[in-house]
């Protein structure tokens, strides 16, 4: 029989996400063969890990963290919604955001980075989750904002518990304000975001290609007007100013008076807002649907 060395332990847990013991147990069992080490646990269904990674994760929790001067934001996602209810999963997406606040919003750095006092690094936390837990599971992003004076407030959307919901905000305030009135004002533009969900902080950070597109649209529509040209362009660019108002932080209407600009409250305030970043749970994830009644039945069929 080979000896099991610490080393291979370990390597066993990291591609199965079972427990120290188990793995080492099954190393016995297997005479130190890993994949047949691999294929005892599993048939005692304590490998659950390999067999989930392909399954689409959309549901899950933002998570959000916050220090003086900064603030972290994650998403981390399960199959469903039921999973964000754990408090397991809370905590761990709780202390990934406290991680990122520290190591920053490199996903590889993050998920290298030591996990609490487990012994393991966050991404072999993760893969342990998703073999205890039973669903797929998946560190996907996330954003760290920091100032040089002033604040960076966070704002979650219908939070399930402190610093955790389906949809997250950051806003980076700058100015020579009292902190707690920057973080309030902060607070106040990150329900304003999440509300509206513009694209761009100002006019000079709106995605050329996105502009272009709308100028095209808008310069057809124009025309089909029959006007002329001279005239045309005037209307394109009245239209493009009213898309900046849609689109554009600054531009837009504050939600809280439904009247003035979020550019002259933030000025009010003598702050400046440097930049924001708004997450909504599983945003761009293209979801699997299908007939659960009949998924049933056709595994009933054998």
């Amino acid at each position: 029989m080979a000896e099991v060395t610490a080393a291979m332990v370990k390597d066993l847990r990291d591609r199965t996400g079972a427990g120290m013991m188990d793995c080492k147990k099954a190393l016995n069992e297997a005479a130190g063969e890993m994949e047949a080490a691999i294929d005892w646990l599993r048939k005692k269904g304590l490998s659950a890990a390999a067999k989930k990674s392909g399954r689409v994760a959309a549901e899950g929790l933002i998570g959000v963290a916050t220090a003086p001067n900064r603030a972290a934001m994650v998403e981390v996602n399960a199959e469903t919604d039921f999973v964000a209810r754990n408090e397991t999963f809370q905590g761990f997406v709780s202390t990934v955001a406290k991680i990122a606040l520290d190591v920053g919003d490199d996903i590889e750095a993050i998920k290298a980075a030591a996990f609490a006092d487990t012994g393991r690094t966050v991404a072999e936390e993760l893969t342990h989750m998703v073999a205890t837990i039973g669903e797929n599971m998946n560190l996907r992003r996330a954003t760290v904002l920091h100032v040089q004076q002033g604040a960076v407030a966070a704002y979650i959307h219908s939070a399930v518990k402190p610093g955790l919901g389906k949809i997250g905000v950051l806003v980076a305030v700058s100015g020579a304000s009292e902190t707690a009135a920057l973080e309030t004002l902060g607070r106040q533009v990150g329900m304003h975001v999440a509300a509206t969900r513009p694209d761009a902080l100002d006019t000079d950070a709106v995605d050329p290609a996105a502009l272009d597109r709308e100028r095209a649209v808008l310069s057809e529509q124009a025309r089909a007007s029959g006007k002329p040209e001279a005239i045309i362009e005037k209307m394109v660019e009245g239209r493009i100013r009213k898309y900046y108002e849609e689109v554009v932080l600054l531009e837009q209407v504050w939600v809280h008076d439904g009247e003035s600009r979020v550019r002259a409250v933030v000025k009010k305030a003598g702050a400046t807002l440097t930049a924001f970043a708004r997450y909504q749970l599983g945003e761009g994830i293209e979801k699997q649907t299908g007939d659960f009644a009949a998924e049933v039945a056709a595994a009933a069929a054998g």
